[in-house]
């Protein structure tokens, strides 16, 4: 039996308490069949009175059995698990529980089902609110109930209180032996609402410790770099700006220049919706540095972006003495070789590149700061590559270790909830507002069969000298032709419907110089329609273009249609993004229309955790930090913050956790990550 229980990670006792329950049957009361209506999920006690097999006319085997609790009855259906036979015999009294369907008969497709035995009238299967555990092969829901019940009656008084008297009576926590007891066999509502609060809390509080320890880590026994704030040229910067800074602009360069003005380094994100302005922020960042003598490098995760910014800052700082230098594959060995000692000798002031940075050779001279472009899109490995402490010479010519300034950049707006926890350890400015003079964007939803209006739109906008996206979710045929491939409807449009246009085609098995010469293309206007993958998701400006069409949106996450939405409106036009979707399943649907309601990227990112649900968001692959495996980050934010506010209030009393009443906390947070804290950290 301990290898069965080990295939649901049950080893010891304490994993025994804390495999929790996925669901309850209120067994106390359960729903008379007669009073059944369709679409409810209900729980239903009655006798077993036919069973049997049948075989379609399409060959599919279909158990099913007649229960009847004297109001009426109901039957229970399995598909294609014809040896359930053996398990039901006519005359037993079973349970079964799951959505009410009615076809020619009341029926429960695939129910939940126990078997009551005996005389069970003072028995945890029956009479009360019973758990319900997920299972493996070869162990029934009765025989898992019994072991955690007789686990708790004999080991729960053993489990120590890792929690502070005060902090349980400050916050209303019960203690964690009421909370374990009642979380598997809650006596009423009440007492399973107040166990789940304190273990859901446990859970929180010790992520948020982790959180809060990273956050003390990086303030604590490091030397930044402690940037002299030279206001004459800030304001000279915004004044040679051609548009004005927004508030939100405004509110983020203030925080970055007190966080560089700081002797403890800078981790600051900035988020964003694509055009509002996170790149003017990282190029008065960049001068501020190499004003003070040092230098400072930008990474992006495609060289598309790179050259853009390359292109953006040469033309915001075009009025100062600042040498600017891409550093990317490519590079002829000599250009690349010179660029190299330029760097390593100091005479590089501002080094832009992609995961080229990251490559053995790449040595700086004195490193300042450090902005990292779509931050999500490199690895938790790649990130601390760069973040390392840097080498620079003191005023006395011997070498000190300097941390220098990190400045990370997302156009994709984290969630609140996110904020809180994955990146809580870093101080965030969010820009909410967009520049003046960009056009509005305006978002539909259509079934496949208005194509046609489409395609007269698209050459209706054209003829207007714009220029327009058509997105697809993959780059070839793959036997449904339901799904549009780029290939296709670049072949299509090209030879059929838009034979007199001129269209072109990027994916992302290009070659980086291939992609690089249709993208500027593109912006030449030498492109009217561009077919394309996901690849256009981070790129190039192009002011012109007015018209994105989503091929097959279902397809796509909430966030990722926001972010390709992005890519239009960069103009002063009036811009349209044209979803089509012939989408049926709710989750789809609810990401259509979150898309053609709102606009908002902070807006959008909150409405897609909640459709896609957190999942492992703070999988160890990008964020060091584990699983959420009891609590729901987005349902119970109320818990989340309290467990947030008590972990900073003890990591401040308490950063090392030595005290005697903190034992267990330290303790518990050790077993929880296992060696992972290092990784913690968003860098």
């Amino acid at each position: 039996m301990s290898r069965i229980l080990a295939r649901l990670s049950i080893n010891t006792v304490l994993d025994i308490f804390y495999y929790l329950p996925f669901r309850y049957e209120d067994r106390s009361n359960f729903t008379a069949i007669s009073d059944l209506k369709v679409g409810d999920i209900a729980a239903v006690k009655g006798e077993v009175k036919t069973l049997g097999n049948v075989k379609t006319k399409r060959g599919i085997d279909i158990f099913q059995l007649a229960l009847d609790d004297t109001s009426g009855i109901i039957y229970g259906v399995w598909f294609n698990q014809p040896y359930l036979k053996k398990f039901f015999k006519p005359g037993q009294k079973i349970i079964m529980h799951g959505k009410i369907e009615r076809y020619d008969k009341l029926q429960i497709n695939h129910p939940q089902y126990e078997v009551l035995k005996g005389d069970e009238s003072d028995s945890i299967h029956v009479g009360r609110i019973v758990p319900i555990y997920h299972l493996t092969q070869d162990i029934a829901q009765r025989y898992l109930r019994t072991i955690v019940y007789r686990a708790m009656s004999e080991y729960l008084k053993c489990t120590e209180e890792m929690l502070p008297t005060k902090l349980l009576a400050r916050n209303k926590l019960v203690d964690i032996n009421f909370a374990l007891r009642n979380i598997h066999f809650p006596a009423k509502d009440e007492n399973l609402k107040r166990a789940y609060k304190r273990i859901v809390f446990d859970e929180f509080f010790t992520l948020q410790l982790a959180v809060a320890l990273k956050r003390k880590e990086l303030s604590a026994d490091k030397r930044g770099v402690g940037h002299i704030i030279d206001k004459e040229m800030a304001r000279n910067f915004a004044r040679n700006l051609p548009f004005e800074l927004t508030e939100g602009q405004k509110r983020a360069m203030e925080s970055i220049e007190g966080d560089m003005k700081s002797t403890r380094p800078m981790n600051r994100l900035i988020q964003g919706d694509v055009g509002s302005g996170k790149t003017v922020l990282a190029a008065y960042a960049l001068l501020l540095t190499v004003g003070n003598g040092n230098q400072g490098a930008i990474m992006a995760p495609t060289e598309i972006l790179a050259e853009q910014h390359y292109v953006t800052l040469t033309r915001l700082l075009m009025e100062y003495d600042v040498n600017i230098v891409l550093l990317m594959q490519g590079l002829t060995p000599k250009t690349k070789r010179e660029t190299l000692d330029d760097i390593r000798g100091g005479r590089a002031d501002i080094i832009i590149g992609t995961h080229a940075l990251i490559q053995e050779g790449v040595e700086f001279k004195n490193l300042g700061i450090i902005v990292i472009d779509e931050q999500h899109k490199f690895g938790v490995s790649q990130r601390a590559h760069l973040l390392r402490p840097v080498i620079s010479k003191a005023s006395n010519g011997e070498s000190a270790q300097a941390v220098p300034d990190t400045l990370l950049m997302t156009a994709t707006p984290i969630p609140r909830t996110l904020a809180l926890t994955v990146y809580g350890d870093l101080d965030i400015s969010s820009i909410k507002e967009l520049p003046p003079g960009r056009g509005e964007i305006t978002t539909y939803w259509i079934s496949d069969s208005e194509r046609e209006k489409v395609y007269n739109f698209l050459r209706e906008q054209i003829q207007k000298k714009r220029q327009a996206y058509i997105v697809c979710p993959r780059l070839e045929e793959t036997g449904s032709l339901a799904v549009k491939s780029a290939k296709f409807m670049h072949e299509e449009f090209k030879e059929r419907i838009f034979k007199d246009l001129k269209v072109g085609l990027i994916h992302g098995k290009m070659d980086s110089s291939k992609k690089e010469s249709v993208m500027k293309s593109f912006k030449k206007g030498n492109i009217d329609i561009l077919v394309s993958t996901v690849v256009i998701e981070v790129g190039i400006d192009i002011p012109n273009a007015s018209v994105m069409v989503v091929e097959n949106a279902e397809r796509f996450g909430l966030s990722q249609l926001h972010q390709l939405r992005g890519r239009i409106g960069r103009g002063p036009y009036e811009s349209y993004c044209i979803l089509i979707s012939d989408a049926q399943k709710e989750g789809a649907q609810k990401r259509m229309g979150a898309m053609t309601e709102s606009g908002d990227g902070f807006e959008i990112a909150e409405e897609d955790l909640k459709l896609r649900g957190p999942g492992d968001i703070f999988g160890t692959r990008q964020h060091g930090l584990p699983e959420v495996r009891f609590g729901d980050v987005v349902r119970d934010m109320e818990i989340m913050e309290l467990a947030r506010k008590e972990a900073f209030l003890l990591i401040d009393k308490d950063p090392e956790l030595k005290s005697y009443e903190n034992r267990f906390i330290k303790d518990n947070l050790d077993k929880r990550f296992k060696g992972r804290l290092g990784l913690a950290r968003v860098g």
